[in-house]
């Protein structure tokens, strides 16, 4: 489930855009507060928090982690008393990308808020899904995945100051000023901890990169798709790009963020940046054919990106509705290895719609 994919999941909750007006307005202005918003945003539409990294066992084996936390408040029953009415809807998502298997190992829950079992507090990160949990406990991030394949003990820890996106942390996706978002990073976190595989355990160490995002109305209706990076930078720098896509397969709005190993920010516009693809990848069991390598260029900075490896498509039309693409890739600039971290590639199979 990714970040995108997961709105077109709420149809069947919330199936009019002019339910956006029953939620909070992301305006431009607005000062983030930590530790405050790092927590829970329950009047809002939805959220997610978002962990993507590349890890390392002791022989050497890479791997790529995704771990997913999603609420949404569907405006649904409110007024119902119940502990059971589905005041907040939780989603979480976990998958292990391991070239040695060739395809993503991954796995899904979803549950309404309550009985202490499930729900997401607005205090701080603290979010669970029965044995699947997200806690920020001073700069550190733990998380714990208990899945049918696999399973994470991972933290991580982060050093350096929050990477606000777009202007501040409002962050625009559209032209029009409600299609925009509240959004920070956190990039180039520390990761120690265990996977499992099987029977097998081994300790690993790496770095991620951890959205946190939260509005009422995202999508724009001519938008059909979106391509997403985040790239830890070797220098401890660090580059976040998107563009949404129109039916055509162009650019409709596009912006991100460049800190370099000074921590001096730079805000990209639209046309600062490009998406072009290098490489297409089609998959035997879907049939859709997806660009697993990206030439990137944000403002001056060139890039390109290939994959961990090449399968590493989710199905998800069980809980969203949608299939697509999101791994771990290599950065590299002319040849040279500048960088890791993972690109998100969706409304490839179908437009995503709200």
């Amino acid at each position: 489930m990714n970040r995108r994919a997961f709105l077109a999941g709420l149809t069947a909750l919330t199936t009019s855009r002019s339910w956006a007006a029953d939620y909070p307005l992301v305006l431009p202005g607005r000062t983030l507060v930590f530790p405050r918003d790092h927590g829970a945003h329950p009047d809002f539409r939805t959220e997610w928090w978002y962990i993507t990294g590349w890890v390392k066992d002791a022989a050497g084996n890479d791997f790529g982690v995704q771990v997913t936390f999603f609420r949404t408040r569907p405006r649904v029953q409110e007024d119902n008393t119940s502990a059971f009415a589905p005041k907040q809807i939780l989603f979480a998502h976990a998958a292990l990308a391991d070239p040695r298997v060739g395809a993503l190992l991954h796995d899904q829950r979803a549950a309404r808020d309550g009985f202490g079992l499930v729900g997401a507090r607005e205090e701080n990160t603290d979010v669970r899904i029965d044995d699947w949990s997200l806690r920020l406990v001073g700069d550190t991030y733990i998380a714990r995945v208990v899945s049918r394949a696999f399973e994470m003990a991972l933290e991580f820890k982060a050093s350096g100051p929050i990477l606000l996106e777009g202007d501040r942390g409002f962050s625009r996706k559209g032209p029009e000023a409600a299609q925009a978002s509240y959004y920070y990073s956190r990039p180039q976190l520390a990761v120690s901890g265990e996977i499992a595989v099987g029977n097998g355990r081994t300790r690993v160490t790496g770095i991620a990169w951890l959205d946190h995002e939260w509005s009422s109305e995202y999508l724009a209706q001519a938008a059909i798709g979106w391509d997403w990076t985040g790239v830890n930078l070797d220098d401890g720098g660090a580059l976040m790009a998107f563009r949404m896509r129109d039916k055509a397969g162009a650019a409709y709005w596009a912006g991100g963020t460049l800190r370099d190993a000074g921590g001096n920010v730079r805000r990209l516009r639209p046309e600062d940046i490009a998406f072009v693809p290098m490489r297409q990848w089609r998959s035997t069991r879907t049939g859709v054919n997806y660009p697993v390598a990206m030439r990137v260029r944000a403002g001056e900075l060139e890039i390109e990106l290939a994959p961990l490896m090449d399968d590493q498509e989710l199905d998800t039309r069980i809980t969203t509705g949608t299939i697509y693409w999101e791994g771990a890739v290599r950065a590299t600039r002319g040849g040279v290895a500048i960088g890791r971290g993972y690109l998100e590639l969706t409304g490839y199979w179908q437009p995503l719609k709200l």
